[in-house]
């Protein structure tokens, strides 16, 4: 059975930098693609980073910012996240999907999600 764990979310102020990973377990695909979604409250869950086969993608209000380290993939993803900003506040999710997507901000591309972890940046 599929899981997906997120941790290292926490409370920094602005400018600060968090990482946070996704351990994957039960994995049985031979081929796959990973993301990391974040969700604010009143808000739709929105794609933040992508990664597949090395290959990495970032929305364009975190590129620069935040970074899939090389490496990183099953079974676990980080985000290293840096020069944050109080509008990066959310709950953070990894996703799984069972192959390749066409649209990796698309939430209906993936299979799996983990439980999301809590990212708070005060002013």
């Amino acid at each position: 059975q599929m899981q997906l764990m997120e941790s290292g979310g926490g409370s920094v102020q602005t400018g600060g930098s968090l990482s946070l990973s996704c351990v994957v377990s039960g994995n049985t695909y031979r081929q796959w693609s990973m993301a990391w979604f974040r969700q604010a409250p009143g808000k739709e869950r929105e794609g933040v980073a992508f990664i597949r086969d090395g290959d990495t993608n970032y929305a364009d209000f975190v590129r620069g910012r935040f970074t899939i380290p090389a490496g990183s993939g099953e079974p676990t993803s980080h985000l290293q996240m840096n020069s944050l900003k109080p509008e990066d506040t959310a709950t953070y999710y990894c996703a799984f999907g069972d192959g390749g997507v066409e649209i990796w901000g698309d939430v209906d591309e993936y299979n799996y999600w983990g439980q999301g972890t809590q990212v708070t940046v005060s002013p």
